[in-house]
């Protein structure tokens, strides 16, 4: 019922700048976060940057100051903007919410590659 899509991912150079796009369908309930994930090969899945209902923010220290969080007014879209980025970056992006109806949900990924 719930559905995640994430979208904007794609190959670019250090330095350049992406957008993801995740929207969000389905009767998801009171959303308490959204958030944006990634997993590169061999390593766990990781926090990338986090938005609460209150209008909190946290980002991973590697992507603070280049990577921004933000959300639509119905809170059925969620976007990182990503600049500057790195060969580190590299990584399959997934975006999250957290409701108080279905506690996690997660989208596919987009695949983010940044190499020259």
């Amino acid at each position: 019922q719930v559905q995640l899509v994430e979208s904007g991912g794609g190959l670019v150079q250090p330095g350049e700048s992406l957008t993801l796009s995740c929207i969000i369908s389905g009767n998801i309930g009171s959303i308490v976060a959204m958030g944006w994930y990634r997993q590169a090969p061999g390593k766990e899945r990781e926090l990338v940057a986090r938005l609460t209902r209150g209008g909190n923010t946290d980002y991973a220290e590697s992507v603070k100051g280049r990577f921004t969080i933000s959300r639509n007014n119905a809170w059925n879209m969620i976007y990182l903007q990503m600049n500057r980025l790195k060969p580190e970056d590299t990584a399959v992006y997934y975006c999250n919410t957290r409701s108080v109806l279905v506690y996690d949900s997660w989208g596919q990924g987009t695949q983010v590659t940044v190499s020259s």
